[in-house]
């Protein structure tokens, strides 16, 4: 794919980011990255109920608002529906919170662009620098890891990394088939189940810069299960999810 020539759409999922979003944008605007590679962004305002949206319009920033919270599984496909739709041949998710350092965007494109992968994932252990999250995040992390190994032969360790960027293939497919709630392991397996080729790339992160993760101790509990079983029925129902996205595309999308 001629690098200069691909239309790169990066979807934002944000709720309750007033404390972010700006930077996030204006960071992203400013990136010499960005200007080469003549990206657009897309905010998805995930039915919040602070000032996010107010920003969003006063800023003048480009945003699809949601009437209600969808949760980030939900504002991401949206994201890729509106990528679909408009023709983009990649897309990046990249969150609202102001972790996922844009200085890094030409690494995750450089496998697609190449045409080495379908989907590249910015893996911060890798080489283990910058914010590695905590002790318990790192351990459900590492046993969802070996789960997936488990279930598709296929080794990813930063299993967790919402910053990800996929080709227009994988566009079309998360379109049309993407995981709700804790969505980013679970969108691995289906990766793998549609014969995609994943890879990561070294990353650093940094800590959330305001505002609070909506990731309780109690909602990690159940992410934990929730994920656990959701990988199951991911690798099981296969076929039928499959079928499902020709059929959606035999209509014309």
């Amino acid at each position: 794919m001629n690098r200069k020539k691909a239309k790169v759409l990066i979807i934002i999922p944000a709720y309750n980011e007033s404390e972010n979003i700006k930077q996030v944008i204006d960071r992203l605007t400013e990136s010499r990255a960005v200007g080469e590679t003549a990206c657009d962004y897309l905010i998805v305002n995930d039915g919040s109920t602070d000032d996010t949206l107010k920003i969003c319009e006063e800023q003048h920033f480009q945003y699809l608002n949601l009437p209600i919270n969808l949760g980030i599984g939900g504002a991401v496909q949206a994201g890729y529906v509106y990528a679909h739709k408009c023709g983009y041949d990649i897309a990046v998710q990249m969150d609202g919170d102001g972790q996922h350092d844009i200085a890094y965007l030409e690494d995750m494109l450089q496998p697609l662009l190449s045409d080495e992968a379908d989907v590249v994932i910015g893996s911060r252990f890798l080489k283990k620098e910058g914010f590695q999250s905590s002790f318990a995040r790192r351990t459900g992390s590492k046993i969802l890891s070996l789960l997936i190994r488990m279930t598709t032969g296929k080794k990813v360790l930063d299993v967790t990394s919402g910053y990800r960027a996929v080709n227009s293939r994988f566009i079309d497919v998360y379109s049309g088939d993407y995981p709700t709630d804790f969505p980013e392991p679970e969108a691995i397996v289906t990766a793998v189940m549609y014969g995609g080729r994943v890879k990561e790339v070294p990353v650093r992160m940094k800590a959330r810069e305001g505002g609070k993760s909506s990731i309780t101790f109690r909602k990690s509990i159940y992410y934990m299960v929730k994920v656990t079983l959701a990988i199951l029925v991911c690798r099981l129902s296969y076929g039928f999810r499959r079928d499902k996205v020709k059929e959606r595309g035999s209509l014309g999308k």
